[in-house]
């Protein structure tokens, strides 16, 4: 639980990310394409990373899901970057299939995670919220990129919020457990 628990603080900066790109994308729906795809890559990348690290500093248990989310998050970001000229579908799908497959391994981890933490469960609501933004994505994508950014942002304030909760959790569980 040591290794978890002493980073907190990255699930609250994935949190604040998320809440942040939630409203640049609310606030400005008329965004351009290529906007949008750089707000995209900068918050995969951020989210890509913090897992990676937290990866690397948890047990063998979640490790593995956390390195393969991670490693998926940053690559969806720097393909963000690399063909900035994608069509709006194109987007979509890799922002649908890094959600649904981010989200199944948030899932996991989640699950892991309530064998340390009792009744813990903003992780799993993390990972179920992101696979449901992926798959509507899939059933969608001709919604236009009004309603993309709409959608996105609807669904990065959420992942934020649960995101936020779960890292107070831990942490406060920490605080009562006396770990350092």
């Amino acid at each position: 639980m040591g290794d978890i628990s002493r980073s907190w603080w990255l699930l609250l900066i994935r949190g604040l990310a998320a809440i942040v790109f939630g409203i640049l994308a609310l606030g400005w729906p008329g965004l351009t394409l290529l906007v949008l795809v750089v707000f995209f890559g900068v918050y995969a990348i951020v989210s890509g990373a913090s897992e990676l690290f937290a990866g690397f500093r948890h047990g063998a248990r979640s490790r593995a899901w956390l390195i393969i989310s991670g490693i998926l998050g940053i690559l969806a970001g720097i393909v963000a970057f690399v063909w900035p000229g994608l069509t709006a579908v194109a987007l979509l799908y890799i922002i649908a299939f890094w959600a649904i497959f981010s989200g199944i391994a948030e899932i996991v981890a989640g699950v892991q995670l309530r064998k340390v933490i009792d009744n813990e469960w903003m992780f799993i609501v993390g990972g179920v919220l992101s696979v449901i933004f992926g798959v509507l994505l899939l059933i969608w994508p001709g919604a236009g990129l009004l309603g993309l950014a709409w959608l996105i942002g609807v669904f990065a304030i959420l992942y934020g919020i649960a995101m936020i909760a779960l890292s107070l959790r831990v942490k406060n569980f920490t605080s009562r457990a006396g770990i350092p």
